[in-house]
């Protein structure tokens, strides 16, 4: 990636960030509740290392709704919901020996150490994450990480697996949660897919959707003959510590009847951890089961808790990925897509080709800007590349190739669908449809979005019926999808008559629309798909405002920037002014406040309740920390406050509960004791949070 990408300004890495958050969630969702990703791994890891450096170029763009807070997707519908007691987090990535020194370099000043620290390194198991609940020594749970907060309950299923102990062996807690990687051997997809072509069914891509698809069989006879296999390699929730070590807990692991994935190994330094990086790589053609890359973690768990989490993933563990595989093939079209913001989405349609082992045919191209950096032409031969699963990454184009009455691609500047104005907003990469409420594509996206599993989550109106209902108008609006059943009775054609479906599956539909009536405010707030607004920002204005009534009240004060409920409005942690406008200006658009009287009348929206932070003195308090801590780094000092629930704010108001001062505080300090905010020492701050 050409660092020239990122020599722009502010206005125009805010609308490259808000792209690519809104593609990295739905490739996340369709490869963790899916199991069909639309993207390789290479070409996934290259959107999110996009997104990391505009992050960490412009930090202000960091939103708790960004992928990069966030792991997974939602839990799929066919499953029983498992709500996790210790949330299943992923791992960030580094990709060479530089960035693994960044890595460690960042533990170490994180710590306040400048000794190197011992690091364990493993095989990253190309499967689908499990977690395994034991109680009294026994098997009673297992659940597919979800969203990493909830979920599918799959213990039925995970009980046929041969690895995976029914009773645990020896010296164990009373409560042990063991998360680890359910995986297909390489001979033992092979054979499946043998198998599946002589029936005349389905193959598999790879083992990871093998392995996937076969835990997650709603018939657990069927998961039972498939060959399946399971690497213990971490704890979640537990009564009791088993080791100080993370390698002292594969050695326990291993006593209680788990396999652990080998080789691994105890490094002490850089070299040593690229020593293994470099010998796994040369002997991973010869492991009989699908790695990805290397995963590191901090041995010691003491320094794992001092470290903890961001919203996404640990601070004490990264994963270290293998270089893409690459081919070369030829773009026969690109097409537009329209989303329900109504940016235009060029995708090249490719010549299919096989790229390590499987046949891809579709890469998306992300937008004018990329087709113009990468000259990408209708009939070019391009350089490819995938490092897992299904589409690939276009690299680059073959120029000596491209024939000479090739013509340079023009992006559209009109819609698709529409046919309305695509206009490109000034600071903004994307084109944008002007038809807003007469684009289909928007009106049918957006009602796809209000059902979504984070949003309404409606069982049995999915795209395909959501699409079906939309083109034969019963479903034009939000509010038609709660009257659908009133309206049907009166049909001529109800839906129990429509193709496909009968008295059953439309009542099924009825009962799942009604149970859903009753939503907690926060998804309400993100179901209405207004731009900016994701899911993390959602609840944070419902936390802030309560209920819908006090937050169109709100809204329609904060129309004057001069207001002090526009100053509230952008007090809230990551919500500038951009995302204050797009909020602003939904609230006091006309349509979209008759939307929200039907909604009203056919819902009962609660009112907000913040999570509990058991016994913490400082759950909702605002905090500020200013000048040189002395018992902790900063870094951890602001961590710490966020797990007890407590905002960390970088600037102090009136609404600041608490200012933590270390030595040499200056200006934060002194507004703190203007505004008569009540200041704590460090030891006053500790005191305070250990009580």
């Amino acid at each position: 990636m050409s660092d020239t990408l990122f020599d722009m300004g502010f206005e125009e890495a805010r609308a490259r960030h808000k792209a690519l958050v809104k593609e990295i969630l739905h490739h996340d969702a369709r490869y963790h509740s899916d199991d069909a990703p639309e993207i390789s791994d290479a070409d996934y890891d290259v959107l999110r290392k996009e997104l990391e450096k505009l992050e960490s170029d412009y930090p202000e763009l960091v939103t708790k709704d960004s992928p990069s807070q966030k792991v997974g997707s939602a839990p799929s519908k066919g499953f029983k919901k498992v709500k996790h007691a210790v949330p299943m987090l992923s791992l960030g990535n580094v990709f060479n020996k530089e960035e693994l020194e960044e890595f460690l370099t960042r533990v170490q000043k994180f710590l306040g150490l400048s000794e190197n620290i011992e690091i364990t390194a493993e095989p990253k198991i190309d499967g689908l994450s499990c977690s395994l609940r034991y109680e009294k020594g026994a098997l009673i749970q297992a659940a597919t990480r979800g969203d990493g907060a909830e979920g599918e309950d799959i213990t039925e299923n995970v009980k046929t697996i041969s690895d995976v102990p029914q009773k645990l062996k020896g010296d164990f807690p009373d409560v042990l949660e063991v998360r680890g990687e359910v995986y297909m051997r390489r001979d033992d997809f092979i054979a499946l897919n043998k198998r599946q072509e002589e029936q005349g069914k389905q193959v598999f891509a790879n083992p990871r959707n093998a392995a996937a698809g076969s835990l997650r069989q709603l018939d657990s006879k069927i998961t039972a003959i498939r060959p399946l296999h399971f690497f213990g390699y971490a704890l979640g929730d537990m009564s009791e510590p088993i080791s100080d070590t993370q390698w002292g807990i594969r050695d326990k692991l291993s006593s209680y009847g788990f396999v652990e994935a080998q080789p691994a190994a105890l490094c002490q330094n850089a070299k040593e951890i690229m020593a293994y990086y470099e010998s796994i790589s040369e002997a991973r053609p010869d492991l009989n089961y699908e790695i990805d890359g290397v995963v590191y973690k901090v041995n010691l768990l003491d320094y794992q808790e001092r470290l903890g989490f961001v919203s996404r993933a640990p601070r004490w563990a990264t994963a270290h990925k293998f270089p893409a595989e690459k081919a070369v093939t030829i773009i026969n079209d690109i097409d537009i897509q329209v989303g329900r913001t109504g940016v235009l989405t060029p995708v090249a349609r490719l010549e299919p080709i096989t790229v390590g082992g499987v046949v891809v045919s579709n890469a998306t191209l992300h937008n004018a800007d990329e087709i113009e950096r990468l000259d990408a032409r209708i009939g070019d031969h391009v350089v490819v590349q995938r490092a897992g699963d299904v589409i690939p990454q276009v690299v680059s184009v073959v120029l000596d190739k491209r024939d000479s009455n090739s013509q340079p691609y023009e992006f559209p500047k009109t819609c698709p669908v529409c046919d309305s104005h695509a206009i490109r907003e000034e600071g903004e990469v994307a084109y944008r449809c002007t038809g807003g409420l007469i684009c289909a594509a928007q009106a049918v996206e957006r009602l796809k979005h209000f059902v979504s599993r984070l949003a309404f989550d409606i069982d049995g109106l999915g795209a395909k019926i959501v699409e079906q209902f939309w083109q034969d108008e019963l479903i034009k609006t939000p509010a038609d999808i709660f009257t659908l059943e009133e309206r049907d009775k009166g049909n001529l054609t109800p839906i129990r008559a429509r193709e496909g479906w009968g008295d059953q599956s439309a009542r099924n539909l009825f009962n799942s629309i009604n149970e859903r009536r009753n939503i907690e405010f926060n998804r309400f707030i993100y179901a209405l798909g207004i731009r900016q607004i994701g899911e993390a920002t959602a609840k944070k204005l419902a936390a802030t405002y309560g209920d819908l009534s006090n937050l169109r009240t709100a809204m329609h004060k904060a129309t004057d920037h001069e207001s002090e409920a526009y100053a509230d409005l952008i007090n809230i942690e990551d919500i500038g002014p951009a995302v204050a406008d797009d909020l602003i200006g939904f609230f006091t658009e006309g349509h979209n406040l008759e939307l929200l009287t039907d909604l009203e009348k056919q819902l009962d929206i609660q009112t907000y309740e913040a999570p509990s932070v058991g016994g913490s003195p400082v759950v909702g308090k605002t905090v500020v920390f200013t000048g040189t801590l002395e018992q902790m780094t900063r870094s951890e000092a602001k961590a710490k406050a966020e797990t007890l629930g407590a905002k960390v704010a970088g600037s102090v108001s009136k609404k600041t509960d608490y200012v933590i001062a270390g030595t040499d505080a200056g200006s934060k300090l002194k507004k703190a004791k203007d505004l008569g905010v009540n200041v704590l020492s460090e030891q006053e701050w500790i005191d305070l949070i250990s009580a």
